[in-house]
């Protein structure tokens, strides 16, 4: 059946045909007819990577409004992890809606939220009381982080790393490294940031331990143990690359922390609920971070982010200095409790782990036949291949744009990222079948047979 508005109302979720069809050209005439209204009527700042209306999402596609289906490899950036339109994750919300929207949780508190904060208590790193606190997105999860850490230390400073991404809010900008798209012209920036380098094992060639000296002897130098708050990392860098670190490097500076009375935040906004094989990345190096920051997978596609971690830090604020109005909204918690027990009881880390195992499997083989293929690296269903010229190793952007716009326009969709603008990262629904995610690598292959070097 092909999938039209004529055809009557979409059905979402895994109930969505599995397939890759392509009916038009992407964009076809109602999907460019959106795009001519969102031109008119949306800020030219509001980009967007897939030139399609979506209508229907789900197992491991998105239907357009005119009956393509394309293989999604990049939920939504990381959000729709346990599928679009899960089935659990839509009866919560269609339960908790036909309750109530919203009271404000600061106004008159609700269960939905303690719980969601009781799960997240319970699954983050380490032996030890935690609390936590709800917010909206990865960014007003990460301010609150510094916030508390500032406010627990008696500090200002706060340290950010190369190639980091933490959000595109005036504190967070200035904690993001990369200019174009997120800072240009946006300035001034917040105070008291600070940026060293991280780990980079294809660029830097040192060991965890050596690039942990290397960036905090800086730290010692430049900023100074006593006027530091928090150092904020992501355990693998998201828009900059998905930069996995050197063995040895996240503990040495975890450590570093502890040892100088310094919060060490990991910023696990898209790292975080099982997308790398464990639920939290942190996992994977053996770190327990004093604060986390979540966001993204949190919700099944809601805006839900929080700041989970040791409840003496936790609770440095007053009252009152933590909150929002739609921080833990109900329906959001509902879709999040939905979610985390998708993840829990769903076999959604295990799959993460699969997924891993066949991109990295096939990516792998592409690169030993391809020079142009610096690196495959990730953990987990968050992979990323990394493009340089052959001859000098210099970051290839235009050869990471040119396969990407021809996958999508072939039906799948892939997203760039890295400070150079030269990796495709692959982040499939964990609910993405065996099939459609070894026809969607066909693609990229074809595409990337196609790229001129």
């Amino acid at each position: 059946m092909t999938l039209t508005p004529e055809a009557g109302p979409l059905i979402g979720g895994p109930g969505l045909p599995q397939e890759r069809r392509l009916v038009t050209a992407i964009p076809g005439p109602r999907s460019q007819e959106l795009l001519d209204r969102k031109a008119a009527a949306v800020a030219a700042g509001v980009g967007h990577t897939a030139p399609i209306s979506a209508v229907a999402a789900g197992g491991g596609v998105v239907v357009d409004a005119d009956g393509n289906s394309l293989i999604d490899l990049g939920s939504g950036i990381a959000v729709t992890s346990v599928g679009n339109a899960h089935p659990g994750v839509v009866e919560a919300v269609q339960r908790q809606a036909a309750q109530f929207t919203h009271t404000c949780f600061m106004v008159s508190p609700y269960e939905g939220y303690v719980e969601v904060c009781e799960a997240l208590n319970r699954l983050a790193p380490g032996a030890f009381a935690k609390k936590s606190a709800l917010f909206n997105s990865g960014a007003e999860a990460v301010e609150n982080a510094v916030k508390i850490a500032r406010k627990f230390t008696g500090r200002q400073a706060v340290v950010a790393f190369d190639h980091a991404y933490h959000g595109r809010t005036n504190l967070t900008m200035a904690l993001t490294a990369k200019s174009m798209p997120y800072k240009s012209g946006f300035g001034p920036f917040a105070s008291e940031v600070y940026r060293v380098p991280a780990s980079y094992p294809l660029r830097d060639g040192l060991s965890g331990a050596e690039a942990a000296a290397r960036s905090l002897d800086l730290i010692e130098k430049q900023v100074g143990a006593a006027n530091l708050a928090a150092v904020i990392i992501e355990p693998i860098q998201g828009e900059g690359g998905f930069i996995v670190p050197a063995d040895g490097f996240l503990p040495a500076v975890a450590d570093w922390c502890r040892d100088n009375g310094v919060v060490f935040i990991a910023d696990e906004v898209q790292t975080g609920f099982g997308r790398t094989g464990a639920m939290f990345a942190s996992e994977l190096f053996g770190v327990e971070p004093d604060l986390m920051t979540l966001a993204k997978g949190i919700a099944g596609g809601l805006p839900l982010a929080a700041v989970t971690g040791r409840a003496d830090i936790m609770d440095a604020s007053h009252a009152g200095g933590l909150g929002g109005t739609y921080g833990g909204n109900p329906i959001a918690c509902a879709a999040a409790l939905a979610s985390i027990d998708a993840f829990e009881h769903g076999g959604l880390v295990d799959r993460a782990t699969e997924i891993g195992t066949l991109l990295t499997s096939r990516l792998e083989t592409l690169r030993e036949s391809d020079p142009r293929i610096a690196e495959v690296r990730g953990r987990g269903a968050m992979v990323a291949v990394e493009f340089v010229d052959p001859t000098t190793g210099a970051p290839d952007a235009a050869l990471a744009g040119r396969v990407a716009k021809g996958a999508i326009a072939e039906g799948v969709i892939v997203l760039t990222c890295g400070t150079h603008g030269n990796v495709i990262r692959f982040l499939p629904p964990l609910s993405i079948s065996d099939a459609l995610l070894a026809e969607g690598l066909d693609v990229i292959a074809a595409q990337l047979a196609g790229a001129a070097a």
